[in-house]
């Protein structure tokens, strides 16, 4: 009954968490609006998204389906059915794949120019590429009236979870995917146009080495402020293992590799392959702590000046391969800074010795060099008149020496990001303007995080719920003001700009970057006035006891034995720090402090973060007051003293119930019962087993017993999520619920159960009696087997394991 209560109580917490958060959705302001699955008619496994900036409306690449949504209602939609023949779909399940896997995933959604969509599936596991008529919205057919298609090898993945980018540019498509069925090769490509200008990597290790792609950009020159007649790029990013770090286990790299529009192949050297493939290392590396994130995540390509391409910046998202728990951080990375390193020395792998060094000396004209008019002059009006020696230098050597380094704008413990949208604004402090970068960032359990980053520091604005957290985010699109995010599963829409929707002071002065101010008056946030000055100073007195960085005092009564887990949350790359009683046992999972209770852990927790310069007093981030509640005999918790009271009475039950059964026993033999010997002898061997035996222990040691009696909760989010059992009450603003196991209920149950049991048994008279008295001991037997305490484990080791 007390566990059922438990379980009651944390449903009823879980379900005002759930509460909370959809005020929080629905207080933002109007226009949010979600469909799902059920509102798309069943179809789910959306993956590609595809906006026409000019209608609004959005393209969703599903599975069998491709749906049409207008994002000014997203009520309105149309639907192209386009699944795999059933006879092909049995084909693939017969070669040892799913039925799952042997459906369409669309996971390639590209405009063409004429009105048309260029979609490719994975058509179970035999990629297939058709034409969408936009204005009728319907695939293109044959004369026989089948679906108009070509193959996809090349152009889409034949799995649907594989890793894989495209890109357009000129109306060529660009892709990086596996160009085999099995998943072991994989390509860069020039998929599309005329056949002879369809190139690709080389297939070596030294090129691409198990690559997982991430991302792709297509920069194209500026014709007006383009002097030297550079031309057009595309970048890719991925993640490989490193073929130059020679150590025990694989090390994968983060990687941009870039390739140039109008390269064609070489003449002998390099035919039908790219002559100007280069790549470079990607780093981002807290300097501070030395930590380096080494797995790429996701990209988003922005201009910081909107139609100047040398001004393209890509951020993107990075986890650790070494770190066991939950890890983000993100990082930004220029043109210009990859440029600079493109152009710079080759790494060069010699057989003899095993050793990465500088090659010398690199020919002329440079390797991987793109057009430009000085090769124009020189005679090079295509890759294919490159000399071979450029083209076996170029097929050796497509790794550069340095790498392009960056620090973190942002590290997040305990969150796995999963894709990021950026919109740049500026705000304006008096007469000073300064560019804000607004982070969108969405997690693998369905919310959507906003960090806004003002010079060096990154401020969390907001976190918002938006699926279950089974639904990671895997679409976000930025359009007028709105973010449409989606799921495998659904579709929000969602305003991101202004400052009307940040509905509390405290997250109002967390957007102060933005520009934002809360005005006591109209108890509303707003837009500053032109030539007003916010200081830095003021943030914390703009909510009076909520501002920035002086967050409510949360009080926590606990007791002694428990182990709680204080959260603080950080973004930003600076460290932070506690202040605790010196005498406490605790032990630190990223910025979250363990404690363990004991009467000198009682006291004041403070949690500092450096966000605001070394120079500037930290910021307090968080604090929590530990006190110890009193102990008393209710509900799920007893006093050491009521343990041993209630041990006594058990130990004294049971050597009462035997000296009782003995008794009858002697009683029944001086009547006669002796004609019976052979069942008294078994009779006395039950008695016998009734004592605890101690040759096999049934329960753990004490220390195993405490190790699982308190389970150390899990955190995620801010929010701590324990297990049934007994509750530490909290006090204060947003308590926290700490749960733990005990086994002095279930002892005490187990005692009044039996002691009922027994007391509501008749005995057996004369007649029968040898049958009569072994049944109940052997009633007996089972009963006592049900108790855990007792079943050979010391009853000094149960009351050191409890809490």
């Amino acid at each position: 009954m007390k566990s059922v209560t438990s379980l009651f109580v944390l449903s009823v917490l879980l379900c005002s968490t759930t509460v909370s958060w959809s005020a929080t959705i629905n207080s933002r302001g109007v226009g949010i609006s979600k469909v799902g699955s059920h509102e798309f008619g069943g179809i789910y496994n959306f993956s590609t998204f595809l906006l026409d900036r000019e209608s609004g409306i959005l393209y969703l690449g599903a599975r069998d389906a491709v749906i049409a949504v207008d994002t000014t209602n997203l009520s309105k939609r149309k639907t192209i059915e386009w699944s795999v023949p059933e006879e092909k779909r049995k084909s693939c399940v017969a070669k040892g794949k799913t039925e799952d896997d042997c459906k369409n995933y669309v996971r390639l959604l590209e405009f063409l120019g004429d009105r048309r969509i260029y979609a490719c599936g994975t058509f179970a596991f035999d990629p297939q590429c058709a034409f969408i008529n936009i204005s009728s919205f319907s695939l293109e057919t044959n004369e026989d009236g089948s679906v108009k298609m070509e193959t996809g090898k090349g152009k889409c993945p034949f799995e649907p979870s594989q890793h894989y980018t495209a890109v357009m540019a000129g109306g060529i498509l660009y892709t990086a995917a596996t160009s085999n069925f099995l998943g072991t090769m994989y390509d860069i490509s020039r998929a599309t146009g005329m056949e002879q200008e369809r190139i690709r990597t080389e297939q070596s290790i030294n090129w691409l080495s198990d690559p997982e792609f991430v991302s792709s950009a297509f920069i194209q020159e500026d014709e007006e402020n383009n002097p030297t007649g550079e031309d057009d790029k595309i970048y890719f990013f991925f993640t490989e293992v490193a073929k130059e770090y020679d150590l025990y286990t694989k090390v994968k790299v983060p990687r941009v590799a870039r390739v140039c529009k109008s390269d064609v192949g070489g003449m002998k050297t390099l035919q039908r392959r790219w002559t100007t493939f280069l790549k470079a290392q990607l780093v981002c590396e807290d300097r501070a702590s030395g930590q380096r994130f080494n797995v790429l995540t996701d990209v988003f390509t922005v201009q910081h000046q909107p139609g100047d391409p040398s001004s393209t910046h890509f951020y993107g998202i990075f986890t650790s391969q070494w770190e066991r728990e939950e890890l983000s951080a993100v990082c930004v990375y220029s043109l210009e800074e990859i440029t600079k390193v493109m152009n710079g020395p080759f790494k060069e792998l010699k057989k003899s010795c095993e050793n990465w060094i500088n090659p010398e000396p690199i020919p002329t004209p440079r390797p991987g060099q793109c057009l430009n008019n000085a090769l124009k002059q020189q005679g090079f009006e295509s890759s294919l008149k490159l000399p071979d020696k450029v083209l076996t230098f170029m097929r050796d050597h497509p790794l550069m020496e340095n790498s392009v380094v960056a620090a973190p704008l942002m590290i997040r413990n305990g969150i796995t990001y999963t894709k990021l949208a950026v919109t740049l604004t500026t705000a304006s402090n008096g007469s000073k303007q300064q560019m804000v970068t607004v982070l969108h960032l969405g997690t693998d359990r369905g919310q959507l995080h906003k960090v806004a980053v003002v010079g060096p520091n990154a401020t969390l604005i907001e976190e918002v719920s938006l699926f279950s957290a089974q639904e990671p985010v895997n679409n976000i699109l930025l359009y007028k003001d709105k973010a449409l995010v989606g799921s495998p599963l659904s579709l929000v829409k969602l305003p991101i700009v202004g400052c009307s929707f940040y509905t509390t002071c405290e997250v109002c002065a967390r957007a102060h970057g933005l520009g934002c101010v809360w005005s006591h008056k109209d108890g509303a946030c707003a837009m500053a006035k032109p030539g007003k000055v916010v200081e830095p100073e003021d943030l914390a007195n703009q909510c009076n006891k909520e501002g920035l960085c002086s967050p409510p005092v949360i009080e926590m009564r606990v007791e002694q034995g428990l182990r709680v887990l204080l959260s603080c949350v950080q973004v930003s790359p600076r460290p932070c720090r506690w202040d605790h009683p010196p005498q406490s046992h605790t032990r630190l999972h990223n910025y979250d402090l363990e404690v363990q209770v004991t009467p000198e852990s009682l006291g004041t927790y403070v949690c500092l973060c450096d966000e605001v310069g070394r120079d500037q007093p930290p910021c307090r981030r968080a604090e929590y007051q530990l006190t110890l509640e009193t102990p008393r005999i209710e509900g799920n918790v007893a006093i050491a003293g009521g343990r041993h009271f209630l041990v006594s009475h058990i130990i004294l039950f049971v050597v009462g119930f035997i000296m009782g059964a003995f008794i009858l026993f002697l009683v029944y033999k001086h009547q006669g019962g002796l004609r019976g010997g052979g069942h008294s002898s078994s009779t006395l061997e039950k008695g016998r087993d009734l004592l605890p035996s101690t040759d096999t222990p049934q329960s753990p040691s004490s220390a195993s017993l405490l190790s699982e009696a308190v389970p150390l909760t899990e955190k995620r989010n801010g929010t701590i999520n324990g297990h049934s059992g007994h509750i530490v009450h909290t006090g204060g603003h947003n308590g926290r619920h700490i749960y733990a196991n005990s086994c002095g209920l279930k002892l005490q149950e187990s005692a009044v159960n039996l002691a009922d049991e027994l007391d509501g048994r008749e005995m057996v008279g004369p007649k029968g009696e040898e049958d009569g008295l072994g049944e109940v001991l052997s009633e007996m037997e089972e009963e006592f087997a049900k108790l855990s305490c007792l079943r050979g484990a010391p009853l000094a080791q149960c009351e050191e394991s409890s809490i």
